[in-house]
């Protein structure tokens, strides 16, 4: 089915329509958030494509891939691309007044919190790959799209949590964020060892499957928080004290 790759490429018109109107203010609009959120849809695009769908809906590696994709790699793009401040700049006052309250909101503030991100995006995926559930959803045609709107929407959340450059009610500092993406590497490397040896896993499938998926997970993940690292630090000004010079006796 193509209404998923369809309703990405309406998002991503709405996008261009409203980036393209800002260009044409005095402020203007940056042509790297714009490509960056263009990257973004297209990674997801392809992720969502039913060529890479039908790979993913019978073997652990296509559904890696789409993970990937659609959970990793997409959301950086998305994120920087910087939605929510276009969205602020597009919308009339009374928009702007309740989606500024919704990111005042206490549930934004609970899910600001990086180590909740870190919780949602990594613990959703221990939860599908270290239990039978991955083979529950995936045989079924409906809830087989839960788990890739439970990864884009948490990818997204961590992305913006540790590198985004929209508004949040809460920014740590960030080397707080480094940590918690040191953490999140970490257990992605963790679980997709223990996914590569077979162990701890409610996944029964081929080996050589089993391993390539794992493969997928490692180095794919680490690319993708790579790049979050690298729009984490681009962004680091850090705060510089003023010394102040003996007074004269």
């Amino acid at each position: 089915m193509w209404a998923p790759v369809c309703a990405v490429v309406a998002m991503l018109a709405a996008y261009l329509l409203a980036a393209s109107a800002r260009r044409r203010e005095a402020r203007g609009w940056s042509g790297w958030r714009t490509a960056a959120f263009a990257t973004g849809a297209a990674l997801l695009a392809a992720g969502l494509s039913p060529p890479v769908a039908a790979l993913g809906g019978h073997d652990l590696r296509g559904h890696m891939l789409q993970h990937l994709l659609i959970g990793m790699l997409a959301p950086v793009g998305l994120v920087l691309g910087a939605p929510v401040t276009l969205l602020f700049r597009t919308l009339a006052f009374p928009g702007r007044r309740a989606l500024g309250r919704a990111l005042a909101s206490r549930p934004a503030h609970v899910l600001a919190d990086p180590w909740v991100a870190l919780v949602l995006s990594v613990g959703g995926m221990a939860v599908l790959y270290c239990t039978p559930l991955y083979h529950l959803v995936t045989g079924d045609p409906v809830l087989h799209h839960l788990p890739h709107a439970h990864f884009l929407l948490a990818g997204c959340l961590f992305a913006w949590v540790v590198a985004g450059p929209d508004p949040a009610p809460r920014r740590p500092t960030v080397p707080h964020r480094l940590v918690v993406l040191g953490v999140a590497v970490a257990a992605h490397a963790t679980v997709s060892q223990l996914m590569y040896a077979g162990l701890l896993t409610g996944l029964t499938v081929p080996a050589d499957e089993l391993r390539g998926a794992a493969e997928i997970m490692y180095y794919g993940g680490d690319a993708a928080e790579l790049l979050l690292a690298l729009a984490m630090v681009t962004t680091w000004r850090p705060v510089r004290r003023r010394v102040l010079a003996p007074r004269a006796s």
